[in-house]
């Protein structure tokens, strides 16, 4: 059974960061791409970051660049995200994701809310 965790949201002022984690269980982690996804209010559901299995190729959507960093401890069956430079536009919930096969998994999300 595939399951995804994540934690470390909050709340934290412009400019300020957060290090998002997501702890996989139920499949070959290792052997998976992992992406970063968030969802603002009234929103759709956007791609944040993507990283391959062996961590070698990464992808991040163009509002985070040289702001956010993906990386995976494989030993850990673990992702994160780290933010930086947060501004109020990054207010989001932040889903973990996996595709195996033809379905795609979520974890249950994780609040991250940038005001001063």
């Amino acid at each position: 059974q595939v399951q995804l965790v994540e934690s470390g949201g909050g709340l934290v002022q412009p400019g300020g960061s957060l290090r998002l984690s997501c702890v996989a269980s139920g499949f070959t982690f290792s052997n998976y791409f992992m992406s970063w996804y968030r969802q603002a209010p009234g929103k759709e559901r956007e791609l944040v970051a993507r990283i391959t299995g062996a961590g070698v190729e990464i992808k991040y959507a163009d509002s985070v660049k040289g702001r956010f960093t993906i990386s995976r401890d494989n030993a850990k069956n673990t992702i994160y995200l780290q933010m930086n430079s947060l501004k109020p536009e990054d207010t989001a919930i932040y889903y973990c994701s996996v595709q195996i096969l033809l379905r795609r998994y979520w974890g249950q999300g994780t609040q991250v809310t940038v005001s001063s």
